[in-house]
């Protein structure tokens, strides 16, 4: 198709006149029809050679040199087109450094690689709904994954529609479950001081410890420096994350808040910063040693060499390729409150900062078998059957 400028026309509209880009597109049935792009009022440009900056400005030659029509766009390309919608600097959902390359990973290795090559607005439900069936059964990716990547589809159409480059979104009509099957390894707080007892490094024992007992994500502990810990206050700061080497945003709004620093805590964690070489407000209170204090530990090097044996020493039963690391202290101290402790669910999530109380009790709170046995006790004690059958 040869390169078309288009050509500029105002418009009665509701909101006032507009200037238009008039362009020709090849409709599915091969005719030459005309379509339009919005430039903007003409208030705002009143001559022409204004509103054709403003044409230039917003990309439009190249938007409608690329495309050849609306509706029939290449998957790829709305993809494409999504991930810079998202991911640019006029995102309104900007995404952190540690998702990024998560999202991209689903659009460009499954959404792609699987539709790419189709017109996007040929691709059916039922094709989708099945393709998405067999990433499950076919390559074993668990139902929650599969939700993720369904909801990618579902904003790259949604992105589509906004920018008038499809005329439907096909991802509404799919259906995927969504209920995790991934159970953590909860540790029972004798078994959490049994592995304090076997870490000879100060440096971990009060890592492991101060995870323990604030429930502090992984990159939330090692983004931690002296400063943060408000002393008076008797709590910590939590501002940022450690991500790719760097500070970055707390993973969520609700996550940007404070833990409580209680005394007994407090205690050790003085104890260790009168024993770092790395003291200053400014240092890391977890710092690698190796690299001397310019950066904090490496977690999953700590997790596979200390913590894991150490776990598994205490009676920890970690399978070998289980998911385990800091983030099960954590999971641990919110199973523990809610069924041992009997403390308020709400308190519990404000300690963890989840933005919603059913994170906290769906996800970091498994049922205890103990209460459950007992509760089936009281009935059959109601019922007169209180005594056991040797």
């Amino acid at each position: 198709m040869a390169y078309q400028r288009g050509s500029l026309k105002a418009v009665k509209r509701k909101e006032g006149a507009t200037w238009v880009l008039r362009y020709r597109v090849t409709a599915s049935d091969g005719r030459r029809v005309e379509n339009i792009m919005q430039v903007g009022l003409v208030r705002d440009f009143p001559k022409e050679k204004d509103a054709w900056h403003e044409v230039d400005k917003l990309g439009l030659p190249v938007r409608i040199n690329e495309d050849p029509c609306v509706g029939r766009i290449r998957f790829n390309s709305l993809a494409e087109r999504y991930l810079k919608a998202d991911f640019g600097a006029d995102a309104v959902r900007p995404k952190s450094v540690n998702t990024i390359p998560i999202v991209e990973h689903y659009v460009r290795d499954y959404l792609i690689k699987k539709f790419g090559e189709n017109i996007a607005e040929d691709i059916k439900p039922l094709e989708i709904q099945k393709w998405l069936k067999s990433l499950n059964e076919t390559n074993g990716l668990a139902w929650t994954t599969i939700a993720k990547i369904r909801g990618l589809m579902l904003r790259i159409y949604k992105i589509g529609l906004r920018h008038e480059h499809v005329a439907k979104n096909p991802v509404l009509h799919v259906e995927t479950r969504s209920k995790s099957t991934y159970r953590a390894i909860i540790i029972t707080p004798a078994q959490t001081l049994t592995i304090l007892k076997s870490l000879p490094s100060p440096l971990h024992y009060a890592l492991v410890l101060t995870c323990a007992a604030t429930a502090l994500r992984s990159s939330e502990i090692l983004a931690l420096r002296w400063a943060d810990v408000l002393w008076g206050e008797r709590r910590i700061r939590v501002s940022k994350r450690w991500a790719k080497g760097e500070d970055g945003e707390t993973k969520t709004d609700a996550s940007d808040g404070y833990v409580p620093l209680h005394p007994v805590l407090a205690g050790h964690l003085r104890e260790w910063q009168r024993q770092t070489p790395h003291a200053k407000a400014t240092d890391f209170v977890f710092p690698s040693m190796r690299a001397e204090g310019r950066k904090p530990l490496c977690s999953s090097v700590f997790v596979a060499d200390h913590l894991r044996p150490a776990a598994k020493k205490a009676g920890v039963h970690i399978e070998d390729g289980q998911r385990f690391g800091l983030h099960n202290l954590r999971h641990s101290l919110s199973n523990w409150l809610v069924n041992k402790a009997k403390v308020e669910p709400k308190t519990v999530q404000g300690l963890l900062r989840h933005s919603k109380i059913q994170t906290t009790l769906d996800l970091y709170t498994q049922e205890d078998s103990d209460e459950t046995r007992a509760a089936q006790g009281e009935f059959l004690t109601a019922v007169g059957m209180n005594v056991t059958v040797q």
